[in-house]
């Protein structure tokens, strides 16, 4: 049986692999690794409205420069995790490209892994 502590460290792990590194690297495996396929981004971004499929936004980390490449600095914090059984919200912190983005994620455990099936952002200027 998995404990409330082994899915918080499973989450913590896949987040900080995949989606932290994936997102610095803009490495697209990694990416989708951690993201289910079906996956919608929604929020704002320096407050103009921004809904992308998963593919959209992917497309838009294949043609940009890596945050890793820019040499601008990149952190990416996990600020907290809930989970009820096999679904879980993580809210997070990502600083990249002189801009700071709130990501409330949603995940769920498919197939022994945990993936993210929703996300919902705020972005602004540092």
């Amino acid at each position: 049986m998995t404990t409330q502590l082994t899915n918080e460290a499973n989450i913590t792990e896949a987040l900080q692999e995949y989606y932290f590194q994936g997102s610095y690297e803009g490495d697209l495996n990694k990416l989708k690794q951690i993201f289910h396929p079906t996956t919608r981004l929604f929020g704002d971004v320096k407050g103009q409205p921004y809904s992308k499929t998963l593919d959209e936004w992917l497309e838009v980390v294949a043609n940009r420069e890596s945050p890793k490449d820019s040499g601008k600095p990149f952190k990416g914090d996990i600020l907290s995790i809930k989970v009820a059984n096999s679904v879980a919200v993580a809210e997070v912190q990502v600083k990249a490209y002189d801009m700071v983005y709130h990501d409330f994620l949603s995940l769920h455990r498919m197939d022994g892994r945990w993936v993210i099936v929703s996300k919902i952002m705020s972005g602004v200027s540092q």
